[in-house]
């Protein structure tokens, strides 16, 4: 079967093609804006792809079916193309539920924060143990190179996203995963483009519960009261919580690299490994309980933790010229903003910090989080905002809050020499955006790189 995925280069529809060409199919697809890493995949696996969404692509590629990412909206030319010629067509998290996830155990990962990394430390824990699980990840965990694969039956691990399903399916794609093993790391207000406020996604995630059989098994985030209103909804599963509760962790480093971890009272062991802040240590507590209820005894979970090597653009770095690091990371919310600079502060201590931030999901576009930006940069030494020509509110509002720290940039070029204006020997650069930002990471390398080498 030939499947063609619109959105194909987004973090989950990538995956899907990945495991949908694994599974024998030929794979095409579409997207616009395509950028690395996961347009690097795509090619990889040689998965043909197509710039941009004009209809006379379907008649190129000829599909069986067309996959839809969420993305798509009527009225595009590709979309009306489709229903015209009345081709067959799905949802990404409605073909993964009925071509790869039937018959599978199925560990989700769900919450505002973390889902990319607390999936990535779940599906590393089950590799190290020697179970081979599938997993469909948005992002690339450095352990294995890839976003997704089929893996060996019977384990899958999924992130398990609340943004809605398709322009036909207006449910959360989580509701489609039907998981055994469920994780609620946290619950915040989001996607404000489709949520009218937390409640309306509150009501979503109590869908999720009611998918999780009574033989399965909820990890809860015990320090966050949103879940827990979320459990009070209705619950029909066993629950273990970490931060508070069945799971708990004493961190004698003030970066998060090490601690000793309890399960109601016992100690378990000590991880050592390379992850920042209080908030991995949480993922980390997460993925040992899910790992525990699939069998992997937990002492075996820590000591695969100290082999975990992180998720790309989770902060990454991306290299160092002359005492300066320049990192990606994903960070799009305050709180990910935030909690990003404090795991960062922790590791390099005094050393300047320069956060250089793009606003552009769609909640951002919108200027839901306007005033707790600057709240969330406040540990920063210096803050350069880029102002992108469609964000639709003034960011000047927030370098004010942060005084001669804060600066807007209305361009790449001019966001770029901002940056260096501001780097000093042993600074560290955090780059921030839940986009490509236009490869401003290897620029800025570039031109540091030039400017440390002899005339």
């Amino acid at each position: 079967m030939h499947i063609h995925i619109l959105g194909i280069c987004g973090t989950f529809m990538a995956g899907v093609a990945l495991l949908a060409r694994a599974a024998g199919h030929a794979v095409s697809g579409c997207d616009a804006g395509v950028y690395p890493p996961m347009s690097d995949q795509l090619a990889e696996a040689g998965i043909a792809l197509r710039e941009g969404y004009e209809p006379d692509q379907l008649a190129e590629f000829r599909p069986d079916a067309v996959v839809v990412g969420n993305v798509m909206s009527r009225g595009r030319p590709i979309v009306e193309a489709m229903l015209d010629r009345d081709l067959p067509y799905t949802s990404g998290p409605a073909w993964l539920s009925d071509h790869v996830l039937r018959d599978r155990h199925v560990l989700a990962v769900a919450g505002t924060h973390g889902k990319t990394s607390t999936s990535s430390l779940l599906a590393w824990i089950l590799e190290d143990a020697g179970l081979e699980p599938g997993f469909l990840i948005g992002g690339i965990p450095d352990n294995f190179g890839r976003s997704a694969r089929l893996g060996r039956a019977p384990f899958f691990v999924v992130e398990a996203d609340e943004y809605d399903t398709a322009f036909f399916d207006k449910r959360s794609k989580f509701v489609h995963y039907r998981p055994r093993t469920l994780i609620l790391n946290n619950l915040e207000f989001d996607h404000a483009d489709i949520f009218p406020d937390l409640a309306a996604i509150q009501r979503q995630f109590h869908h999720l519960l009611r998918t999780v059989p009574g033989a399965g098994l909820i990890v809860a985030n015990g320090t966050d009261a949103h879940l827990a209103e979320v459990l009070a909804m209705g619950c029909w599963t066993p629950v273990e919580r970490f931060g508070v509760g069945d799971w708990e962790a004493r961190a004698d480093a003030p970066d998060g690299s090490a601690f000793d971890a309890y399960r109601q009272g016992a100690r378990q062991g000590r991880a050592e490994w390379t992850q920042l802040g209080p908030h991995n240590v949480h993922n980390a507590l997460a993925a040992l309980a899910a790992a525990r209820h699939v069998g992997v005894p937990t002492s075996r979970a820590i000591a695969a933790l100290g082999r975990f090597q992180g998720v790309k653009r989770r902060l990454e770095a991306r290299g160092t010229v002359n005492g300066v690091t320049v990192y990606d990371d994903f960070a799009h919310h305050p709180t990910a903003i935030a909690t990003t600079l404090a795991g960062l502060r922790a590791r390099v201590g005094d050393r300047p910090i320069v956060a250089v931030l793009e606003p552009r999901s769609n909640t951002m576009k919108l200027g839901v989080f306007k005033d707790s930006l600057a709240p969330a940069l406040a540990t920063a030494d210096a803050v350069v905002l880029y102002q992108a020509p469609d964000l639709g509110w003034d960011l000047g509002a927030v370098a004010a809050a942060l005084g001669s720290r804060g600066q807007v940039c209305h361009s790449l070029d001019a966001t770029l020499a901002a940056i260096r204006a501001q780097v000093k020997p042993g600074a560290q650069v955090l780059i921030m955006s839940n986009g490509g930002f236009g490869g401003i990471h290897e620029r800025l390398l570039d031109r540091l790189r030039a400017t440390a080498a002899p005339a």
